[in-house]
């Protein structure tokens, strides 16, 4: 496990100001896991389609990286992460699926019970 120092100097290389706030506040709020993922390489960052949402489980989803609109939908589910693409947003929204970014569930302290997606192959 990363320290809150090293967390932090990780942040402090990203160049998109949006995701260091993310990564702050992350930090402030207690979620070292998310902040540790959030500060690492972008290559880590996991790119989703919303057909494969259908294949999780879980019905609260967070995706450290970004939802893309290949496919459909056919499940209601909660979905945090850090991007969506305007087809994704769309399709989720047709099917009545619930979508908030990682900053605005922070900011909201939604994060509870939701199940980190660390990649595709473990889904």
């Amino acid at each position: 496990m990363l320290s809150k120092t090293q967390i932090t100097k990780r942040a402090s290389k990203k160049r998109n100001p949006e995701i260091v706030e993310t990564i702050k506040l992350a930090r402030k709020k207690g979620e070292l896991e998310l902040a540790k993922r959030l500060s690492g390489p972008n290559s880590n960052y996991t790119k989703i389609n919303v057909d494969q949402l259908n294949d999780i489980k879980e019905d609260k989803i967070l995706i450290v990286g970004k939802v893309l609109g290949v496919g459909e939908i056919t499940k209601k589910k909660h979905i945090i992460a850090l991007g969506f693409s305007k087809q994704a947003l769309e399709k989720l929204k047709k099917a009545g699926c619930e979508t908030l970014t990682i900053k605005q569930a922070l900011e909201k302290s939604k994060l509870k019970d939701f199940k980190i997606i660390k990649d595709l192959k473990n889904l």
